[in-house]
């Protein structure tokens, strides 16, 4: 990247007035990649120098309808020329609510929020409050959040910020057993991901027997099971991610395509848990803004059509067979793990990810932005010939 080009000079700028230049999941992973973008549409993004890309990060997952999704901004606009922050919120914070009870299996009510973090602290108060108790099963490695009671970093972290999270391993119920027998009669609930998706792993699909497990501990115990559907909400299954398994939980924490893009979060809950929801103390000056309430109204008014998820998921199935057929004929193996919704890409053998991030690095100069170590999303935007121009674009060659 040149000197002279927009990024470049941003980065000037940023470093001068941001901590780092930039900060969380959204510093740029690598030195072919661009920090800073211009705008998107559909299947496509452009950064500020006008460098076109195929999209396979979807913003780090909220968009799944696709950039500047027609419906979605056109919802957005009519609530904006009639209000957005206001002295209490607007109808549309109803007329949301009314549809995620109505989309999401277990949901009997719901608590609308800003961001996923916002969302798995509420539904982890909200545990405490039902029960009385104070800890918290979570499994190694998993990404709950950006506080400091679930941020992976220990910087500004102190010992008190975890003292309440006991750790049991993705997939092993003996694990998460012991992890109960630790917390004894303190076990507020236990919180996992549909899948293991830690970055920097080759990504883990559940087994259905520790789902079912897990759902059977919870009620032994009288303890909350709470699913953060945070980053795979609305992609997997509209129910939840586990309803396919026949598992539903107590709490869902959602966020990110809740609302096509619109900062937005939300909590979802059974009626046993609703006193509890009602008992504690949350709010925010934005979190009842109306206009990302009407884009997440858009947005699960267009998923409820059933066209998107298939789209998404034949989309991604296409990815993957031609990635597949690609490494195969040029002799690299490759593992292709999580599901084709939420792809990710590595190379056997590849402890230190070089070989996967100078081809990540060599996809983006090719106009295919994806990560080299963190989950991909798909959305109901990418067509086959968004997909056919990937494969020609990471050639291997």
């Amino acid at each position: 990247m040149s000197e002279g080009t927009a990024d470049r000079q941003l980065r000037e700028r940023a470093r001068a007035v941001i901590p780092g230049g930039m900060y969380g999941h959204q510093a740029a992973p690598g030195a072919a990649y661009p920090q800073f973008m211009r705008g998107g549409r559909g299947a496509r993004v452009w950064d500020v120098d006008g460098n076109e890309y195929v999209d396979l990060m979807c913003s780090y997952g909220p968009v799944v309808l696709g950039h500047q999704h027609p419906a979605v901004e056109a919802a957005a606009a009519r609530q904006a020329a009639t209000g957005d922050c206001m002295n209490a919120p607007g109808p549309v914070m109803v007329d949301l609510a009314e549809l995620l009870t109505q989309t999401v299996r277990h949901a009997d009510w719901a608590i609308l929020a800003k961001n996923g973090t916002d969302a798995t602290t509420m539904c982890c108060t909200i545990a405490r409050a039902q029960t009385g108790r104070s800890k918290i099963g979570v499994a190694k490695g998993a990404y709950h959040g950006a506080a400091p009671w679930c941020t992976p970093r220990p910087a500004g972290v102190t010992t008190a910020d975890h003292e309440n999270l006991i750790r049991y391993t993705f997939n092993d119920l003996e694990s998460v057993k012991a992890a109960a027998a630790q917390a004894g009669d303190d076990l507020a609930g236990i919180l996992v991901s549909p899948f293991r998706h830690d970055a920097g792993h080759d990504q883990e699909l559940v087994d259905p027997a520790f789902a079912r497990g897990l759902r059977e501990l919870c009620d032994a115990a009288g303890a909350a099971l709470i699913l953060d559907d945070v980053r795979c909400g609305f992609r997997l299954d509209l129910g939840g991610s586990w309803e396919p398994l026949g598992v539903r939980p107590d709490l869902s924490a959602w966020s990110k395509a809740i609302a096509n893009g619109q900062a937005l979060g939300a909590v979802t809950g059974t009626d046993a848990l609703r006193d509890a929801a009602r008992s504690i103390f949350v709010t925010g000056s934005f979190w009842t803004a109306a206009v990302p309430l009407a884009a997440g109204l858009a947005t699960l008014t267009e998923l409820r059509k059933g066209e998107a998820l298939p789209r998404i998921a034949a989309a991604g199935t296409r990815l993957r067979e031609g990635l597949a057929s690609q490494a195969a004929s040029h002799g690299f193996e490759i593992h292709q793990t999580g599901p084709v919704q939420m792809p990710l890409l590595s190379f056997v053998g590849d402890i230190e990810f070089r070989t996967v991030t100078a081809w990540a690095e060599a996809a983006a100069v090719r106009g295919v932005y994806l990560h080299p170590w963190h989950n991909w999303f798909l959305s109901a935007a990418h067509t086959d010939d968004d997909i056919d121009a990937i494969q020609a674009a990471i050639s291997w060659s």
